[in-house]
């Protein structure tokens, strides 16, 4: 029992922040500007890590490289917690690709809480400032998705379709990641 409440502990806290320093990295890609309350609230979260990160690694065209490593370590500091709390089990050598494996899908989950959030405002409150930015987010991933499926009585099923494409590479990587440790 005591494992599991520190898994899940661990979980939401490396799930803020990674997910955190992701969607740095994703915002910083779209030129998504963070003058929003949701870009300053990323930046109050992951600065502490991703700026003295920055000063090592510079950006690679449009990637922060800072922002994605700083993903990758949170990530990885999570699996060696839980590695040394349940005894070392296995090689030492495989935590780093737990780790990404981890990474993917904390993306997957954060893409799929993205998308959720833009489905529910766009009925709820599409005026609101958040709306903006949520739609400036989602609309490059749902853009390829609405170019084949047209829509059904006025009704968008793109965010439908992506987030069923989301959970199949969420199966496949669980999958992965299983074979991995075996």
């Amino acid at each position: 029992m005591g494992y599991q409440i520190l898994s899940f502990l661990l979980d939401v806290a490396a799930g803020l922040l990674g997910g955190a320093c992701l969607l740095r990295l994703y915002m910083q890609w779209q030129r998504v500007p963070f003058g929003n309350p949701l870009g300053r609230f990323v930046f109050a979260l992951t600065d502490w890590l991703v700026l003295p990160l920055r000063r090592i690694l510079p950006a690679i065209k449009r990637i922060d490289t800072a922002s994605l490593v700083a993903a990758f370590l949170v990530q990885l500091l999570q699996v060696v917690l839980l590695w040394l709390v349940a005894g070392q089990p296995g090689s030492a050598a495989l935590l780093p690709l737990l780790a990404v494996f981890e990474l993917l899908k904390l993306a997957i989950s954060a893409l799929t809480a993205l998308v959720i959030v833009y489905a529910v405002l766009s009925w709820v409150n599409a005026d609101s400032p958040m709306a903006d930015v949520i739609d400036r987010l989602c609309a490059p991933l749902l853009r390829p998705w609405r170019r084949i499926i047209p829509l059904v009585g006025g009704v968008d099923l793109s965010p439908l379709v992506f987030l069923l494409v989301l959970q199949v590479a969420s199966i496949v990587i669980s999958a992965l990641q299983a074979g991995a440790m075996h």
